[in-house]
């Protein structure tokens, strides 16, 4: 039996770190892709998505080859965790975050309640 405690916070998949990867490989180089959790969305908060060069000491890292993703210190606990995946399907392409935490959330996948 595995130790939840000795989990990740939040694990990226092998197809959202490549996504990653290729978009930072269009930004300067120290690119990483912040997501965040905001107040808002139609299930009570959501998860914001966007490109940041300044990484603050206290931001939880996840890096994979090419790839690098940070979550601030507020954020972290309302994702405690989740997975951020990519999805390409008849709907679109998209970063999901698959959240254990989230007791309800919209149809897109942006915006969770807890």
């Amino acid at each position: 039996m595995t130790d939840i405690a000795t989990l990740p916070p939040v694990t990226l998949s092998e197809r959202a770190a490549r996504r990653v990867a290729r978009i930072l490989s269009k930004e300067p180089a120290g690119a990483a892709l912040r997501v965040s959790v905001a107040g808002g969305g139609c299930s009570g908060f959501q998860y914001v998505f966007d490109i940041d060069r300044d990484r603050a000491e206290d931001d939880f890292v996840i890096e994979a080859p090419g790839a690098t993703v940070l979550i601030d210190s507020v954020s972290l606990p309302y994702m405690e965790g989740s997975e951020i995946d990519f999805v390409d399907d008849l709907i679109g392409q998209s970063f999901q975050i698959r959240n254990p935490l989230a007791t309800a959330s919209c149809g897109c996948g942006t915006s969770f309640a807890l």
